[in-house]
């Protein structure tokens, strides 16, 4: 029986364009996704929109155009873009959509239930940034700014406002993360996490006055006024909702196995949501990766700041495989990582063109010129180059170190490559006596190939793919429990052009 595996990313905010930072977290965790449809579970795999807030209104306001017509464009935009990097997420998820309010407003409604002293009015003070739509502490601003939206000016604000309380669930938190040791990953932001807690929560705010572009929290106030649900209190729940909650079969879907999300917003993640779920008497998610930054020159690609490149041109410059090929294997999942037009032009040639593409072509090449097409039958015979290589490329994947398991199939290629230079096929065929030693070469290069495609197929999978048909013909991709015992004898094969055509010089720093 199949397992079941959801897994999610952050929903973006819907007020600019797609940036390279997005662009990691959605590729990083389709590869995942890909990698566990290859384990032959049941996926599904959400992303989508975070369309309410002041943010997203000032947006609309700055482009003269209605709040609806803004999150329409830019979701439109979003999708879009992720098609065209071969994303393969199932669902998309909206935070105007009308099942959605109806979920936060039943699962406020649910909380409100089971621990009424949960909810409180006070009038608060303090430092907001628009950016993060957060209250911001002391230690996160510097210079009179947020650390992480240094461009923007933090607003002093005052207004009574809905609290959640936080506080409440700080024991429940410490003892979930200790009986939980995976709970939250990588180490660092497990670490980071920790401190918080030691350190001591706070209460926070979960309503804004006047603010007319969110969904309406449901209890009202003293004054009798209705006020707008704080962001983030509408946001986290789109996880829960699109399972369906609180309609139908939701708890089929629900927990979740991995919600992937950046390292700035880990203690919404990891703290903030769990106490709600917690709250709420739901059972919480399974695991919270928060990866690292794409940096460019030091600094992190952010719509606030203005850092970034052109992301079409970026994918344009050697097709969306390779773009997401270099980000998942030069930026580690569980770190901060550099882009360069220079480092990507080197994994491109080096590891694309030159070492996956060519075993690829010579492969393919050499059984159509020596045994007309059709891959040589051999004794199946375990090679350990393939075990310990998909031995190590699982454990990587289990284990989320994404980089570390493109490493591994990177492995196997080079020792591929090797293999063929050392055998040198071209002049077995030469000598008559050497027929049985040539197709057991050929079949064995087939069969580097072939798996080859399935462990690189969750980085580059349209190439893969198209490499899969080559090899393969109509024959549906194996599983990954499947590469140790793969017989590629009798498989016909097709050449084809390379699969990654070596770069234009001039393209490696312009």
């Amino acid at each position: 029986m199949s397992r079941r595996f959801y897994v999610t990313t952050a929903i973006d905010y819907a007020n600019g364009d797609p940036h390279q930072g997005h662009a990691y977290e959605k590729i990083g965790a389709d590869a995942i996704a890909r990698y566990h449809r290859l384990l032959g579970d049941q996926v599904r795999f959400c992303m989508g929109m975070d369309e309410h807030g002041q943010k997203v209104a000032q947006a609309a306001a700055a482009n003269d155009i209605a709040p609806q017509e803004q999150v329409d464009r830019i979701s439109a935009r979003f999708e879009r873009m992720w098609a065209k990097l071969c994303v393969s997420n199932d669902r998309w998820v909206r935070t105007t959509q009308p099942h959605h309010k109806r979920g936060v407003k039943a699962l406020i409604e649910r909380i409100h239930q089971r621990n009424p002293d949960d909810f409180y009015e006070k009038t608060y003070e303090g430092w907001y940034c628009v950016g993060c739509e957060l209250f911001k502490r002391e230690g996160e601003i510097v210079d009179g700014r947020c650390v992480l939206h240094p461009t923007r000016e933090l607003q002093w604000t005052e207004e009574r406002n809905w609290f959640f309380r936080l506080t409440k669930y700080q024991a429940f938190l410490q003892a979930h993360f200790d009986a939980h040791p995976d709970f939250l990953r990588p180490e660092a932001r497990r670490n980071e996490m920790l401190a918080l807690l030691e350190s001591g929560l706070e209460d926070i705010s979960i309503t804004r006055a006047r603010l007319s572009w969110a969904i309406p929290f449901p209890l009202p106030s003293a004054s009798g006024e209705t006020q707008g649900t704080w962001v983030w209190f509408d946001a986290l729940p789109n996880y829960l909702t699109d399972t369906g909650y609180p309609d139908g079969d939701w708890e089929a879907w629900w927990p979740a196995q991995l919600h992937v999300v950046g390292k700035d917003i880990v203690r919404l993640h990891a703290i903030i949501w769990p106490a709600m779920l917690q709250a709420a008497g739901l059972p919480l998610p399974e695991r919270v990766w928060g990866h690292g930054f794409v940096l460019l020159g030091g600094e992190r690609f952010s719509k606030s700041s203005g850092m970034g490149l052109d992301l079409d041109e970026a994918i344009d410059r050697y097709g969306p495989d390779a773009f997401r090929y270099f980000l998942l294997r030069e930026v580690p999942w569980d770190a901060d990582g550099n882009f360069s037009w220079e480092r990507f032009a080197e994994r491109y040639t080096a590891e694309l063109a030159n070492s996956v593409g060519n075993l690829a072509s010579r492969t393919l090449q050499l059984v159509a010129k020596f045994r007309g097409g059709e891959t040589p039958p051999v004794d199946a015979r375990p090679d350990t180059a393939v075990e310990q290589a998909v031995a190590e490329y699982r454990r990587e994947m289990d284990a989320l170190l994404l980089h570390r398991a493109s490493e591994a199939a990177m492995g196997l290629v080079r020792h591929a490559n090797a293999f063929v230079a050392d055998t040198a096929p071209w002049a077995m065929a030469k000598e008559p006596g050497r027929a049985g030693e040539l197709d057991a070469t050929l079949n064995a290069m087939v069969r580097y190939v072939a798996v080859m495609a399935v462990l690189l197929f969750p980085f580059i999978p349209a190439k893969m793919e198209e490499l899969w048909r080559r090899v393969a013909g109509e024959r549906p991709m194996p599983r990954i429990d499947e590469l140790a015992t793969l017989d590629v004898s009798g498989w016909r094969v097709t050449p084809g052009d390379p699969l990654f055509p070596r770069p234009d010089p001039a393209k490696a720093t312009a």
